[in-house]
């Protein structure tokens, strides 16, 4: 594992006004009220691991499970269709809309969702690497399914191609140069996740959360920054060491692209390019970037769905465990644990970003089903609760 400071943040001071023309918490007031009407609508569990938290050494560890957000099985579901929903309320015939996104599988269910519902034409463009099993769960929603002989950044690049030439409406979770609105509104749906912690009355010392192009990351960070200001928790943005993008930007103090394939089973982060909007963020609110082998993940998917230490079995999708996994390993190393601050005291706040998104995937790697691990088996016993 290896853990960058960062020597661009701004320590001591408050959100930056220029940062709120992306996000800020009033237009986070407005994707609350909305997202809350939608029906379905239910906070999801902010998990208590206390046998962990003790392992650790710290007061609290706190895991935000979004496994089973809207019955999309991942927080992309507040983003992608938030930012359709607000295009659809600015049109008279939203049912006329064509839209289309990339996607490595969670965002483009969230738009086909959402599309459905409006009854608009929706075509999701998927890279090579995406599983049939993301895939079926995309066309259930009626979208048009176009595949692309490249990685992720590749399928951003046709999709944003074809919009121009065809007139269509792009809505993609990572924002380039000339095309910012609607990537600031799929990251601010998804700042409906931090005020349901704030909600919970839960204000953490260090917040651990994946990386990816930068979306997720940057919308916790724009929403503690300004509700907490200059006493804000820290932040610590946790890639795949094969997909870190994000690692290498803060490296080089500018937006780097990673040339080579990602190389990661983590599908959900394996981004080679940063998005620009979540960069300016990150760039000057986050006070580390830190990078974790597959392995580090996986184990902790093992780990959730066994339920040791007493804890409620998790299903937890393979780019769901990054960040608790990277907490785990600085807790563990007594140099990491100094250089990210984590004491006694600390309370940590990590996001369980999706749940068995891909079954076959989360079969294989955890050897047994998400349908067994919510059922409450544990190798050949049955645990008296199931997961929330």
């Amino acid at each position: 594992m290896y853990v960058f400071d960062n020597p661009r943040t701004l320590i001591g001071e408050e959100y930056p006004d220029r940062l709120k023309t992306y996000l800020s918490l009033e237009k986070g007031r407005a994707a609350i009220r909305a997202i809350q009407s939608w029906p379905g609508y239910a906070p999801t569990p902010l998990v208590d691991l206390p046998h962990l938290a003790a392992r650790a050494g710290v007061e609290r560890l706190a895991y935000k499970n979004e496994g089973e957000r809207f019955g999309l099985g991942s927080f992309k579901a507040l983003g992608g269709a938030y930012a359709l929903a607000r295009l659809a309320e600015a049109r008279e015939r939203p049912q006329d809309l064509v839209v289309c996104c990339a996607t490595d599988g969670n965002h483009g269910r969230s738009v086909a969702w959402k599309a459905s519902g409006i009854g608009c034409r929706c075509l999701v463009y998927l890279h090579r690497e995406v599983s049939t099993e993301r895939e079926r769960a995309i066309a259930a929603f009626g979208a048009e399914i176009r595949r692309v002989n490249g990685n992720y950044d590749d399928a951003v690049r046709a999709a944003a191609a074809d919009a121009a030439q065809s007139g269509w409406i792009v809505v993609s979770d990572t924002s380039y140069p000339g095309y910012s609105d609607i990537p600031c509104e799929v990251m601010q749906g998804y700042s409906v996740m931090i005020h349901e912690v704030r909600h919970a009355q839960y204000r953490p010392s260090h917040v651990f959360v994946q990386g990816g192009v930068g979306g997720l990351a940057a919308a916790v960070c724009a929403d503690l920054w300004e509700s907490f200001g200059t006493s804000r928790p820290r932040l610590i943005v946790v890639e795949p060491e094969g997909a870190a993008c994000l690692f290498a930007s803060a490296r080089a103090g500018r937006p780097v692209r990673i040339e080579r394939q990602p190389q990661t089973v983590m599908a959900g982060l394996a981004c080679g390019e940063v998005s620009l909007v979540a960069w300016d963020i990150l760039s000057l609110g986050a006070a580390h970037f830190s990078t974790i082998h597959d392995e580090s993940a996986i184990s902790m998917m093992r780990e959730l769905a066994s339920g040791d230490g007493g804890a409620l079995p998790i299903v937890a999708g393979e780019s769901a465990t990054a960040g608790l996994a990277a907490f785990l390993k600085c807790a563990s190393d007594p140099v990491l644990r100094r250089q990210v601050g984590i004491d006694c005291t600390s309370h940590i706040l990590c996001f369980g970003t999706e749940a068995d998104t891909d079954p076959d995937l989360y079969t294989q790697l955890v050897g047994r089903s998400g349908a067994e691990v919510r059922a409450g088996r544990r190798l050949g016993h049955v645990v008296v609760a199931n997961e929330p």
